[in-house]
């Protein structure tokens, strides 16, 4: 028993011993002292240009004259004169109000005048008879006298009687109702054979200019300085600084305003400062309370970078970018954050022209590694030419119909 024991442990050792003779020489590469393989990564190549200084914010269109069209004499109304939603001119006709009553009131007041003319003349000549009188010694002082004062009395008579006759016709001009500004007629709130301005100036419909439009909006008090900072850097006036709006889609409206407004206090239920731009309208495509997405530009960034979203990284320090040096290793370098566009952000700091920043693969290095970089694909290549969302090194990002080019609103911790 004990030798065929010995038999069967010399049967096993010499199996195993052949297994390890046939195994491949280049499997002793898994082993524990290995060496690790070299990551492969993804870059771009940082370009320096000029980048506008934008913020975007949503506003409220807002007409620049907006006036209320009211009944200011009492009657029924008889005809809606224009047509609803269309444009007027100052003084045109937007309604008719009954004027029997106001025809009869001027009348009577006519009727007063002329009595109080016709008495005036008559205490006209009593005073010129007294006087005449007077003067042969025939009458007394006092006659004189009282002739004279109801000769004044009833001039003013006159003149009261005539105050009334215009009053009366203006009641009457009343009847008919103008539009007291050039604008837009909104719906008619009011229908034929409605009683009017009885015990109130009853509102019958809004005349609203809206060419130019306000466009109403609210920035903080810390990004309304850095934006005034950078424009008066580019020798431009705060109210010199370019709103464009874009509208529901992201098409951009092909006419820029200026902003002209800013509120002398902070709100202190929001710790913003409501701003006011004015806007071109001249084909009424806007219209009062639509909210809009703006664009406030002044300055730019000269020496800015616009680099891919995954680009950027952040830690306790701020923000940071991986990129390979010359050596072919990772290194870090510190960068502030400017915005961003809707694919890229916009970037200063310890960062040069042509320098190979890491895009993809960045979980898989630190900085000290040897890494190498991956052959581009299209979509890479695609990602890094210049397009609607990345401008030309040589120029300012240019708009395209449908992209939101400028950046949005980050916070201002800066890194």
């Amino acid at each position: 028993m004990r030798s065929k024991l010995l038999r069967g442990i010399a049967l096993a050792v010499g199996l195993a011993l052949a297994a390890g003779c046939d195994k491949p020489a280049g499997s002793a590469a898994a082993g524990p002292g290995a060496a690790k393989p070299i990551p492969e990564i993804a870059v771009v190549t940082a370009q320096a240009q000029a980048v506008p200084n934008t913020r975007e914010l949503v506003g409220r269109l807002a007409a620049t004259r907006s006036a209320q069209v009211r009944a200011r004499v009492a009657g029924v109304l008889l005809e809606r004169v224009y047509t609803e939603g269309t444009d007027v001119k100052p003084g045109q006709v937007l309604f008719r109000i009954d004027p029997a009553r106001l025809q009869a009131a001027l009348n009577a007041q006519e009727a007063a005048l002329v009595r109080a003319e016709a008495d005036a003349a008559n205490a006209a000549l009593t005073a010129k008879r007294f006087l005449e009188l007077r003067e042969k010694k025939t009458s007394s002082q006092q006659d004189l006298d009282t002739a004279q004062a109801a000769e004044r009395t009833t001039a003013a008579a006159v003149k009261q009687a005539r105050a009334n006759v215009d009053a009366a016709r203006l009641e009457l001009g009343f009847a008919t109702v103008t539009a007291p500004i050039a604008g837009r007629a909104g719906r008619a709130l009011v229908t034929e054979g409605t009683l009017v301005g009885q015990g109130d100036a009853t509102l019958l419909t809004t005349v609203d200019r809206i060419d130019p439009l306000y466009v109403n909006f609210s920035q903080s008090p810390t990004e309304l300085a850095d934006l005034r900072k950078l424009a008066e850097a580019g020798a431009r006036s705060a109210a010199e600084t370019q709103v464009e709006v874009l509208l529901p889609g992201g098409t951009p409206y092909p006419h820029p305003g200026t902003l002209d407004f800013s509120d002398l206090a902070v709100d202190p239920n929001t710790g913003a400062l409501s701003l006011r731009a004015t806007l071109p309208n001249p084909d009424k495509a806007l219209l009062p309370g639509m909210f809009v997405t703006l664009r406030l530009t002044a300055g730019a960034l000269e020496q800015a970078f616009l680099l891919p979203q995954p680009a950027l990284s952040r830690d306790a320090q701020g923000a940071f970018l991986l990129l390979v040096d010359d050596a072919g290793k990772v290194a870090q370098r510190r960068v502030t954050s400017r915005g961003m566009t809707r694919k890229e952000w916009i970037v200063t700091g310890d960062l040069k022209d042509g320098d190979q920043v890491i895009v993809a693969g960045l979980q898989k290095v630190k900085p000290g590694d040897t890494v190498r970089i991956a052959p581009p694909t299209p979509s890479a290549a695609a990602a890094a030419a210049p397009g609607p969302d990345r401008p030309k090194a040589e120029g300012p990002p240019t708009a395209a119909p449908g992209v939101l080019q400028g950046p949005k609103p980050i916070s201002n911790s800066g890194k």
